[in-house]
């Protein structure tokens, strides 16, 4: 057979779960160092990592009327509802433009940082002081500046240039760019107040007043990518809409949680303040409106109050008549009229204007500045800048290609359509009514033409000047009204709960919690060594073992030897080992009288492989029948590996080798041992064809003789997985003996003589348990030096010459079994 050969795994063979807790417990060495490592690395991951928080605040959006707002109010109108608000608002929260904001109002682009034992901290309001940038200036990035206070007044910057150019920003323009620096280390001193006016920092640094001086004490700033911390601070928000409720719970992860506490609250005070202002913006249009037409009507009324003071005193005409009076009020009422229906022409001629021209709506003013009552036109209205407000607030949020542009400009679309209709119908009315106002005056006009010419000049000075106060009072009305229901609008945003630290814990795994998780993924990979090697585990490890792979009978089991000579029983006849062999002696003892064997009985003792024990077993076997009086002879038939000749102190010269080939005797091959009634025959000199030569006549001429002089003969022959010979030498043996070695003997070597003993053509044949360990017989078993996996090795010095080889799971068995 070749050395190459290897056998098949056992069908019979199953997870032994008993053997995977004794492996386990033999790794006791590899848990002690996992676990020392992952309590290692749980350490300084511990010191080095700045543990982080969670800080939230709750919102409630709202759909607040104002207080104010009555059906006789005109110039604001609350549009929407919750429903289509939250989602809004939530797009709102999420957008660029929003955090962009929030990041420029507490200036986050800045951090203050302190010098821990392994790493630098954000200390944020902790710092003593604080830097004020000067406006549209460069500012070094990603680079720490390190701030050494000297005294009370004094502080020194520092920092080592790498390289001679880098990366600066303007943080009010946003634009980026570089700075020319000195290579290598930069110190200079500035007084706290002062301004620092360098390539790449410009501002002023303040202590703060409550704060202590600690001469020498340094602190580091450091400026970040603008747009990088807008994309930190957007990505690290989350905002959760419990069952899409009006409430919204907003939440923040960082290292500080005054950060955190600060930017959740500017969050929703910059989210409040714009929705509060596009909730106004309607009314601010309006009161800006209001403000311009003011200016131009004071204007105009100074100059009617002059000049009807002017002509009064020149023409010495101080009162008019009652007729006179009665004619000019008639008639002021008549154009104060006309005043209002041009002034509500004019804002539907606009208005038309607007609409066919503009593409946003959210600058109209209110259409009661100018009189108009139309509820159709006071409605879509409102509800056209309703819808340019949200199409405006999604511009900044939402692609441009979204369905719901599409939906918003359809809805206004059709507005714009019924306004233009409802603006040409309200227009036809005035102008109609515009004619009967003309016709009004027209007819008080011919009555004044009757008076005198001085009190017609008087008359139509005072219609001027009465005009322009009453436009100026309606405006002035107006602009009050407006003021009041502005100042009475809050936001649609309800501050729930604000953000506050009242004791956050880190998120972070606690310590205790880490070093428990260190101890677990400690277990883990011994653990799964010992699975890996159970399962993949061949090796016979008890008797146990052997029932399952093998219905081959068991005949005796035999203890583990720390002897250094194979003679236990004859060195040392009360040891454990004797007593095994005496009780194998009496099963063949027992087996030969059932079955009625007289005269001389042959026992063949064979294995494997090398290194089971097989002459270990042959030699006591031998010793035990001749102590018990028996005339004994031990053959050794290995002729490829000869043994036994070393434990009897007798030279391997002469042996079967030489009465085979017919050089010697039988009486010159066979020797006396120490051991009473025991004669041994070598093996002799290897030969070239050991199989031939068992297999000859000479062999059959030996076993007669043998059978003269002895009453038992016993056979050490070659292992049967590595060569022939063994088989060939079964049909002398009354008894077959196979020995098998705890942890070493792989079950896939029992299949060739478990198929020869289920095709009947093996009898008598029984297993030899060597080597038991009452210990290691779940996974001690490592440690014996025979060689690795695979019947190459095994087959030492049967075929070549060559070292043994250890696998890895072979040294890293030895080494923790040491």
């Amino acid at each position: 057979m070749s050395d190459d050969f290897e056998f098949s795994e056992s069908s019979a063979a199953t997870f032994d779960i008993k053997a995977f807790l004794y492996k386990t417990l033999s790794y006791w060495k590899l848990f002690v160092l996992c676990i020392g490592v992952g309590l290692f690395i749980v350490y300084q991951q511990n010191i080095r990592t700045q543990q982080s928080y969670k800080l939230a605040t709750q919102i409630s959006v709202e759909d607040d009327k104002n207080p104010l707002f009555t059906s006789n109010t005109s110039l604001t109108f609350n549009w929407g509802g919750v429903s289509g608000k939250v989602k809004t608002i939530i797009t709102t929260l999420q957008s660029r433009s929003h955090h962009e904001k929030v990041v420029d109002n507490l200036q986050f682009y800045i951090s203050y940082l302190k010098q821990a034992r392994f790493r630098k901290d954000d200390i944020y309001k902790a710092a003593p002081f604080a830097i004020s940038l000067l406006p549209n200036t460069s500012q070094l990035l990603n680079k720490p500046v390190r701030v050494t206070i000297i005294d009370d007044k004094t502080f020194e910057l520092g920092l080592d240039f790498e390289n001679m150019v880098v990366s600066t920003q303007n943080f009010t323009t946003k634009e980026k760019g570089t700075a020319d620096v000195p290579l290598g280390a930069f110190s200079q001193r500035f007084a706290f107040g002062d301004p620092i006016v360098l390539p790449f920092l410009n501002g002023t640094i303040h202590f703060k007043k409550d704060r202590k001086i600690i001469p020498g004490e340094s602190y580091f700033i450091e400026f970040q990518n603008y747009d990088a911390v807008v994309a930190k601070y957007k990505n690290k928000l989350w905002i959760n809409n419990p069952m899409n409720s009006s409430i919204l719970n907003l939440e923040m992860i960082d290292v500080n949680t005054q950060k955190i506490e600060d930017y959740l609250n500017e969050t929703v005070r910059v989210l409040s303040e714009d929705q509060l202002n596009r909730k106004n913006q309607f009314v601010t249009n309006t009161i800006n409106f209001i403000d311009e037409q003011l200016e131009r009507v004071k204007t105009q009324l100074t100059l009617n109050a002059d000049s009807l003071n002017n002509y009064r005193q020149n023409n010495k005409i101080f009162n008019l008549d009652e007729e006179s009076l009665q004619i000019n009020d008639k008639l002021s009422k008549f154009e104060i009229e006309k005043d209002n229906t041009n002034r509500q022409l004019a804002y539907y001629s606009n208005l038309k204007t607007y609409l066919e021209t503009s593409e946003r709506f959210t600058e109209l003013p209110a259409p009661s500045i100018a009189g108009v009552s139309d509820g159709n036109i006071l409605a879509n209205i409102s509800k056209l800048n309703a819808l340019s407000v949200q199409k405006s607030k999604y511009e900044s949020t939402v692609r441009s290609d979204a369905a719901i542009f599409g939906d918003i400009n359809r809805q206004m679309e059709g507005l714009k359509a019924v306004l233009l209709e409802n603006i040409s119908s309200a227009t036809n009315g005035l102008r109609r009514e515009m004619e009967f106002i003309n016709s009004k005056i027209a007819e008080t006009n011919s009555k004044i033409r009757k008076l005198p010419k001085d009190q017609q000049h008087m008359l139509n000075i005072e219609r001027q000047y009465a005009l322009s106060e009453q436009t100026y009072n309606v405006f002035l009305a107006k602009r009050g009204e407006a003021d009041i229901i502005k100042s009475a609008s809050v936001s649609d945003i309800l501050v729930i709960d604000p953000a506050k630290d009242t004791g956050a814990q880190p998120i972070d795994l606690k310590l205790s919690s880490r070093y428990v998780f260190a101890v677990v993924g400690g277990f883990l990979p011994p653990l799964l060594l010992a699975f890996l090697v159970t399962f993949f585990d061949t090796r016979l490890h008890g008797p146990q073992n052997l029932e399952q792979v093998s219905r081959i009978p068991l005949l005796g089991v035999i203890g583990k030897s720390t002897m250094d000579n194979n003679l236990v029983v004859h060195n040392s006849p009360k040891s454990a080992i004797a007593e095994s062999f005496r009780a194998i002696r009496s099963s063949l003892q027992y087996m030969y009288k059932r079955k009625g064997k007289e005269g001389t009985k042959i026992i063949m003792v064979t294995s494997s492989v090398s290194g089971e024990g097989k002459t270990f077993c042959s030699i006591n076997l031998a010793t035990v029948f001749a102590l018990s009086g028996k005339k004994t002879v031990l053959v050794g038939l290995d002729l490829r590996k000869p043994k036994i000749f070393g434990d009897f102190n007798l030279n391997n010269d002469i042996g079967v080798t030489n009465y085979l080939i017919g050089h010697k005797t039988l009486e010159e091959v066979t020797f006396t041992s120490e051991v009473e009634n025991l004669d041994v025959i070598t093996s002799g000199p290897i030969p070239p064809n050991p199989s031939e030569l068992l297999i000859g006549e000479p062999m059959d001429t030996l076993i007669e003789e043998l059978k003269k002089q002895y009453d038992y003969i016993i056979l050490d022959t070659p292992p049967v997985a590595l060569v022939a010979d063994a088989l060939e030498l079964l049909e002398y043996a009354d008894a077959s003996m196979y020995v098998v070695r705890q942890d070493y003997t792989k079950k896939g070597m029992l299949n060739l003589i478990n198929d020869k003993y289920k095709k009947k053509e093996l009898s008598n044949i029984s297993f030899l348990y060597n080597d038991y360990d009452q210990k290691g017989k779940y996974g001690y078993g490592f440690g014996y030096g025979y060689g690795s996996y695979g019947y190459g090795s095994y087959g030492n010095g049967y075929h070549e010459n060559h070292k043994p080889k250890f696998s890895f799971v072979d040294r890293l068995g030895r080494w923790f079994k040491l």
